[in-house]
Formats: structure tokens, sequence, C-alpha cells
């Protein structure tokens, strides 16, 4: 977990992204991390743009309620500036990125900001998510895991889904992305993620999302997911999916 006096990942991403919340031990670490793997701010620009994507997609299939677990900073593209019209629970398990999030939503009627631990759904407060996502559990809503995923093992990662599965009503979308094998050639950048991080081959992303059903646009990397136009040329460290609860 990120220390309270040290670099925040969230805080990290949004330097990258070209945000203002972030510190200079952050700026820092992040410059850390490129001298040992390279430039990260394109890749991170992807995921971004894949995120943008997949709300816009879940908003036009009639979505209106999104929970996003990992949220990390709420600003520079994130789940309400795409879906303005959509209200957004954001949570994190990280004390601090929780305060900034309340801070930069205050005032805000249709996103919110709370505690909330992916692996257990029971950790999110229920009033916060009776009030932006209404109809949790009885008319569909979108998911958004983006982040996570490789930070669970295999077993946790099926476990978590499939309880979001559960507990999500038919027709409710989870937006979700994979780290590939991309840092394998970069040992230094790799230490610095820590033994809980997880890279997996492209071939293993699909099986691990058990019941949810992925579109038609499978699993592939999120610089290419439903892109008009060309792509930015990065490496394809993340793939992503929009995936669908269907009908039991």
């Amino acid at each position: 977990m990120d220390q309270p006096d040290g670099p925040s990942t969230a805080r990290m991403i949004d330097y990258w992204l070209g945000g203002r919340h972030h510190r200079p031990v952050d700026v820092a670490a992040a410059a850390a991390f490129e001298a040992a793997y390279g430039p990260c701010a394109a890749i991170f620009r992807s995921l971004r743009g894949f995120l943008g994507r997949s709300v816009r997609a879940m908003a036009d299939e009639g979505v209106d309620g999104f929970l996003v677990f990992g949220a990390g900073v709420p600003t520079c593209g994130n789940v309400h500036e795409v879906a303005p019209e959509a209200t957004v629970l954001y949570t994190d398990v990280d004390p601090e990125t929780v305060r900034l999030g309340q801070r930069l939503l205050a005032g805000s009627d249709r996103a919110g900001y709370g505690y909330g631990d992916a692996t257990d759904t029971g950790t999110v407060d229920r009033a916060q998510l009776h009030r932006f996502v209404p109809g949790w559990g009885r008319r569909p809503v979108g998911v958004v895991f983006l982040g996570l995923a490789a930070f669970l093992d295999d077993d946790t990662l099926a476990r978590t889904l499939d309880e979001l599965y559960q507990a999500v009503a038919p027709g409710s979308r989870l937006a979700i992305d994979f780290d590939s094998e991309e840092l394998a050639g970069h040992p230094q950048a790799l230490a610095m993620m820590g033994p809980a991080f997880r890279m997996r081959a492209p071939d293993r992303f699909a099986p691990l999302l058990g019941r949810w059903r992925p579109t038609d646009d499978g699993v592939v990397p999120v610089a290419r997911w439903r892109l008009e136009g060309e792509p930015e040329q990065v490496p394809d460290a993340f793939y992503g999916a929009l995936a669908l609860r269907p009908a039991d």
C-alpha cells in the first residue's frame, strides 16, 4: 500500500496524465520508474482513453450509474467527466486518495468518493452506494475495475469477479484491464511494482472473466479497443475488455 509520506500510485498516474494533484515525491518516483522502464505518459493516456471509450459505450447502452474500484484521482477524463449525465461512486482502499477524491468532488450531487475494497464489496458504504448507484442489484449498472487485476492472484480475481457478477443485475457491464508481460524485460521496473504484482500472458485474460461475457471486441490492447483512427504507438502493456452480465 502507498505510504502516507511516500509516493502515491494514484498521484503518479495523475502526473503522467498531465493533472495537477500530485507532489514532488510523486514526480520523483515517476522519474525513477521511467529511468528503469521508459516513458509512461503515453501508456497511461491509452489506458485512460480505454476508460473513456468503455464508459461512453456503457452510457450509450443506457447505463447511468457507475461503481468504480481503485479509482485513484477523479480527474483527467475520469468517469463522471466522460458520462456527465450519470451518477458515479468512486472507491479506493488508500485513505489519503479517498480524502483527496472527497475534496475534489465536494459539492457534487452526481459523484461521490468513499472507501471500498473490490475484493469485499461489503466494505462499500451502502448509503453512498444507493445514492450514487441507484438500483444497485435491481437494474443494470457499470462497474469499472481498472488497475486491480495485476495485484490479485488468479483465485482471488476469479472469486472477486464472480461476487460482482452475482451482486449486479442482468444487463450490467464491467470494464476491466489486465497487465501483460511487458515489464518482463525490465527487471528494475518490475521490482518497483512489488511482490504482489502479477503479469499474465494475453491468452490467460479471457478465462479469468468467468461468467462475465466479453463483447465481440474481445480482450485486446487498450490502445486499440474501439478506436477511431490510428492508435497511438505504445507498448501493449495493458489489455482491456468490456464484459456483460447476461441474464441467467
